[in-house]
């Protein structure tokens, strides 16, 4: 099923913050958190039993469970087996994420995309989401940051693993919909290739915001329009960047992001702009874009975000966007700028 009659709204909640990232979040804060954006209208959760090893789809799996199920979508991802076993967080290897859930759960995690490694993942998330059925399930993290020289090997096995067991739960109706969930544009473009059962769409971390999207432009949302293929955003801050924060692709940025965000800042500050309604109309702007998924850990986070989306951006601003070079030219911009 097309992810747009899947999707309820332009906006859902990343729950990866909710796993501890970068640090240790209150329970009453989390809870706060999820209540806010609900409140707000949200009604489409992203997870994953990757974010905290499973603390993330435990915290959400409570904060829902007092809400009707049909109310909302709710979409988790494959590729980690949590289990009962423990390991320091702080000593995992993430490949480029570093110690990202280094204050998460200690269970240890396997990487593995097989078709019993898959079924077991969904089963293990419906216990910790405290539900009955997942709407959306996202290949996970099949990409050359978490797997350097050997990802096209994890590729394989979700081809013949994860890919085809979730081709089947989507026929059957047990879900509506599966695609991969990655923060590289490459594994995609490949799926999207294979003379097999195609996936529903994708979510794309960090690709597609102001500050990293021409590398997408050029294959990968090219060949996604021509299939009719919808995206979610996920990142759309840039790892937070570009909401206030320092981090950039999950480690401090570098100088030169820091100059350009300065310059994006200057910018938007001259038309009366914020920088989070740039950045999440920027990123919705596409037309193979169905939702962003920026993450929150504080309740005035996800008010902050629901009122970037409906803020009255002037069209004088995406122009001289446009005229400042900051954005690629193949990039489109709100009202056609």
């Amino acid at each position: 099923m097309k992810l747009d009659r899947i999707l309820p709204a332009d906006i859902g909640f990343g729950s990866a913050p909710l796993g501890n990232m970068f640090r240790s979040v209150p329970e009453e804060e989390a809870e706060a958190t999820v209540d806010a954006a609900w409140e707000q209208g949200t009604r489409y959760f992203d997870t994953a039993p990757f974010y905290g090893s499973g603390l993330a789809e435990i915290r959400l799996g409570k904060a829902l469970s007092g809400r009707p199920r049909d109310d909302y979508v709710l979409s988790t991802k494959v590729g980690r087996v949590i289990l009962d076993e423990e390991e320091d967080p702080a000593e995992r290897d993430l490949g480029e994420k570093g110690n990202l859930f280094a204050h998460g759960c200690p269970n240890k995690m396997l990487h593995v995309w097989t078709a019993d490694a898959t079924k077991r993942s969904i089963e293990d998330s419906l216990t910790r989401l405290r539900t009955d059925r997942l709407d959306i399930v996202w290949v996970h993290d099949i990409a050359q940051d978490f797997h350097g020289d050997v990802w096209l090997q994890k590729i394989e096995e979700a081809r013949t693993g994860a890919f085809r067991v979730l081709t089947r739960l989507r026929d059957e109706g047990v879900i509506k919909a599966w695609g991969l969930g990655v923060n590289r544009t490459e594994p995609i473009e490949i799926t999207l290739a294979l003379e097999e059962p195609q996936p529903d769409g994708f979510l794309l971390a960090g690709r597609y915001t102001l500050l990293d999207h021409a590398h997408a432009l050029q294959r990968l949302l090219p060949m996604a329009e021509e299939q009719g293929l919808g995206m979610v955003v996920g990142g759309p801050y840039s790892s937070g960047i570009l909401a206030g924060g320092t981090h950039f692709e999950y480690v401090d940025a570098p100088p030169e992001i820091v100059s350009k965000v300065d310059r994006l800042k200057e910018l938007a500050t001259r038309h009366g702009v914020s920088i989070k309604a740039a950045a999440l109309q920027f990123s919705l702007a596409h037309p193979v874009a169905k939702a962003v998924v920026p993450g929150a850990t504080q309740p005035a986070h996800t008010i902050e975000d629901h009122a970037a989306l409906n803020e009255k951006v002037p069209p004088e601003f995406w122009a001289d966007l446009r005229a400042s070079g900051l954005v690629s030219e193949l990039a489109p911009l709100p009202d056609g700028a």
